[in-house]
């Protein structure tokens, strides 16, 4: 039997849910791999400059958090990891508020802030914490 509830119509929360569980899944399998044969994905930022590019050593910090250590993911990639935990905190608020939980909400006055800022403000500084990454684990 068929559900009137289709992928299209879904929640956004729920869809954005499935996305960030797909993309964490396949990230946990890469870091699992890793660590049980040291079989890893090349970078080819890597490989064509000798650089390490904003996501090198995410695989490497997966794989030291599924080990338990701390210290390594942080030495591996620190913005990775900061990441990672902001959106572990996100996802399990989504995962409250799909459950029947409050909605966690930023106050209104910083949504209103937040609002206000262009696209293409946050694309660009999204860029320039990639290049600022870039070079401070090149020259540091």
């Amino acid at each position: 039997m068929t559900t009137p509830e289709s992928a299209a119509g879904r929640r956004p929360a729920a869809v954005g849910l499935a996305c960030v569980g797909g993309i964490a899944g396949c990230g946990l399998g890469l870091s699992a791999l890793y660590a049980a044969t040291g079989v890893g994905v090349p970078c080819p930022f890597f490989l064509a400059t000798g650089w390490a590019c904003p996501f090198c050593g995410t695989t490497r910090m997966g794989a030291a958090l599924l080990q338990g250590d701390l210290a390594a993911a942080f030495a591996h990639n620190p913005v990775a990891l900061v990441a990672v935990v902001v959106l572990g905190v996100l996802t399990l608020l989504w995962v409250l508020e799909l459950l029947g939980g409050p909605a966690v909400r930023p106050p209104a006055s910083l949504r209103r802030a937040l609002r206000r800022v262009p696209p293409r403000q946050w694309l660009l500084s999204t860029l320039l914490v990639g290049v600022a990454d870039v070079l401070l684990r090149r020259f540091l």
